[in-house]
C-alpha cells in the first residue's frame, strides 16, 4: 500500500520519512529529464531536417511547441497534485512524458514530431510541479533546506549539459538512429524513475479536498499562451504588430483571472492560485529574481550556442564540449553552496554568486576581444565559463531554498506552478531579446560584435538579479508561510 504523508504534518515537526532520498532521487531525475528535452534540440535542428525534411516554420515548433505547452500548462499542473495527490499526478505525467518522448523518436515526418514535442510538454508540466510538493511533505524541517537546495544545481547544469548531452549523442549515433537517440534515450531512464518513484514516494494532497476551477484554468491557460507564444516565435516571425497586441491582450486576461482567484478564496473554495502566496516577501521577491535571472542564463546560453557554431563553424558536438567547463563550474559552485556556505551566508551567498558570475562573463568577453573572435578556442573560453558557473552554482543553490521555505504545504501547488511557470517566461523572453540583438548585429556582419553585446546584456541581467535578491529574507525561514 502506498504511504501517504498528510499536510498536517506542517503543523508539528514531521517524522522523517524512510524513504526520501531515493524519492528526491526520482524527482531530481524527472527534472533534468525535462530540461535537457527543453535544451538539447538545437543542436539536433539540421539533423531532423536532413531526415524528416520540413521547412523552417515546422522545425521551429519542433522547440517551441514543448516550451510553449509546458509553460501554459505549470499552474494548472502544479494544482492537480493538490487536488487528486501529488504522487499519482507525477506518475501520471511521467508515463505521459516517457510515452511521448518515444512518439518523438519514432516520429515519421515533421509534422508527427511536433505534436508529440506538445504532448511532451503538456505531460511535463504535470509531472514537474509535484515535486516541490513531494519534497515539503517528505523531509523534516532540518532537512528541508539541503533538499530544496538540490534543485538549483540540478536545473543549472542541466540547462547548460544540453547541448553538450545532444551533440554527444548525435556525434555517438547509437544503433544508427542518429537524432532520434535524444528523445529514445528517455525511455529507458523514464521507466526506471517510474519503478523508482512508484515503490519510495509517498502520497500527499491537501487535506480540504479543494474542487478544480475551470474559469481559473481557462483564464490562466489563454493569457499565458497570448503572453508567451509572441515571446517564443516573435523573433522568428520578425516581430509584427499583432505580436505585441497579444501581449498586449495577455494583461487584462491575467488581471481577470487574479480578481477571479481573490474572489473565489474570500467564497471559501480553493483557487488554482492562492493569493496568499503574493503576501509572502520570499515568493514575491523570488519571482521578480528568477525571472531577471533565467532571462539573462537562458539567454546567454542560447547566444553562445549559435555564435560557436553558425559564426565559428564548431560542429554541434564541439560547441558542447567547449561549454563543458560551465557545467563543471556551476557543479564546483553548488557543491561549495551546499556544503555549508549557503546556511551560513543565505542570500549574501546568492549576491556573492551574480558578482562572480558576472566577472566569468567579463573574462569571456575580454578573451573574445584579445583574440579577435574569430581565432577564439575552446581554451580561451575555459576559463571565463569556468568562474560563470561557479557564480551561478553558488547563487542558485540558495535559490530555491529561500523562495519556497515560506510556503506551506497546502500552497505548494500553487507556488510551484507559478514559479516553474515564471522561469518559463523568463527564459523565454530572455531568449526572445538576446536572440534578436544577437541575430540583428549578426545579420548585419558583425559577429563579434553581437556576442559581446550579448555578453553585456548578461552581465546587467545576472547583476541586477543579485541586487534584486537584497529583497529576500536573508535566510530560509519556514514560520514565514502563510496560513
Amino acid at each position: 500500500m502506498t504511504n501517504t504523508v498528510r499536510n498536517q504534518a506542517t503543523t508539528t515537526d514531521p517524522q522523517p520519512y524512510r524513504w526520501r532520498w531515493l524519492a528526491l532521487a526520482a524527482v531530481l531525475t524527472a527534472e533534468i529529464m525535462d530540461l535537457l528535452d527543453a535544451t538539447v534540440v538545437g543542436v539536433a535542428a539540421p539533423s531532423i531536417q536532413a531526415d524528416l525534411g520540413g521547412d523552417s516554420t515546422v522545425l521551429q515548433w519542433i522547440a517551441a511547441g514543448y516550451t510553449l505547452a509546458f509553460a501554459v500548462g505549470l499552474i494548472t499542473g502544479g494544482r492537480l497534485g493538490d487536488l487528486y495527490g501529488r504522487r499519482r499526478m507525477f506518475l501520471v505525467g511521467l508515463v505521459g512524458f516517457v510515452a511521448a518522448s518515444a512518439l518523438c523518436g519514432l516520429a515519421a515526418s515533421p509534422e508527427m514530431l511536433v505534436a508529440s514535442r506538445v504532448a511532451q510538454g503538456l505531460f511535463g508540466a504535470v509531472l514537474i510541479p509535484q515535486g516541490f510538493g513531494v519534497i515539503k511533505s517528505m523531509f523534516p524541517p532540518r532537512e528541508l533546506g539541503t533538499a530544496f537546495s538540490t534543485f538549483g544545481p540540478a536545473i543549472a547544469l542541466a540547462a547548460v549539459a544540453g547541448p553538450i548531452l545532444g551533440g554527444a549523442l548525435i556525434a555517438w549515433d547509437l544503433g544508427g538512429v542518429g537524432w532520434r537517440t535524444i528523445f529514445l534515450v528517455n525511455v529507458p531512464i523514464g521507466l526506471a524513475c517510474l519503478a523508482l518513484a512508484a515503490k519510495v514516494m509517498p502520497e500527499s494532497r491537501a487535506d480540504d479536498g479543494p474542487r478544480p476551477d475551470p474559469v481559473g484554468m481557462l483564464l490562466v491557460s489563454t493569457g499565458l499562451v497570448l503572453l508567451i507564444f509572441p515571446l517564443v516565435q516573435g523573433r522568428e516571425l520578425g516581430w509584427p504588430g499583432w505580436v505585441f497586441a497579444m501581449m498586449a491582450a495577455s494583461v487584462p486576461v491575467l488581471v481577470l483571472f487574479a480578481l477571479h482567484q481573490v474572489r473565489r478564496r474570500a467564497a471559501g473554495r480553493a483557487p488554482l492560485v492562492e493569493p496568499a502566496l503574493f503576501r509572502t516577501r520570499a515568493f514575491t521577491a523570488g519571482l521578480v529574481v528568477g525571472l531577471v535571472f533565467f532571462a539573462g542564463m537562458t539567454g546567454l546560453v542560447f547566444a553562445l550556442g549559435l555564435y560557436l557554431q553558425i559564426a565559428l563553424g564548431f560542429s554541434a558536438l564541439a560547441a558542447g564540449l567547449t561549454q563543458a567547463p560551465w557545467a563543471l563550474g556551476t557543479a564546483a559552485g553548488a557543491i561549495a553552496g551546499g556544503a555549508g556556505l549557503g546556511r551560513r551566508f543565505g542570500r549574501t551567498l546568492m549576491q556573492a554568486g551574480a558578482v562572480v558570475m558576472a566577472l566569468g562573463i567579463g573574462v569571456v568577453a575580454l578573451a573574445l576581444a584579445l583574440t579577435g573572435g574569430g581565432a577564439v578556442s575552446g581554451w580561451h573560453l575555459a576559463p571565463g565559463l569556468a568562474l560563470c558557473g561557479i557564480g551561478m552554482g553558488l547563487l542558485i543553490t540558495q535559490f530555491f531554498e529561500i523562495v519556497l521555505a515560506g510556503v506551506s504545504l497546502p500552497m505548494v501547488g500553487s507556488a510551484s506552478g507559478v514559479l516553474n511557470a515564471n522561469q518559463q517566461l523568463g527564459s523565454a523572453a530572455g531568449v526572445a531579446v538576446l536572440g534578436t540583438v544577437f541575430f540583428t548585429m549578426f545579420e548585419a556582419g558583425d559577429s563579434l560584435g553581437a556576442m559581446q553585446t550579448v555578453l553585456g546584456w548578461t552581465v546587467a541581467l545576472v547583476l541586477l538579479s543579485g541586487a534584486l535578491a537584497g529583497a529576500l529574507p536573508r535566510h530560509a525561514r519556514a514560520e514565514d508561510a502563510p496560513g
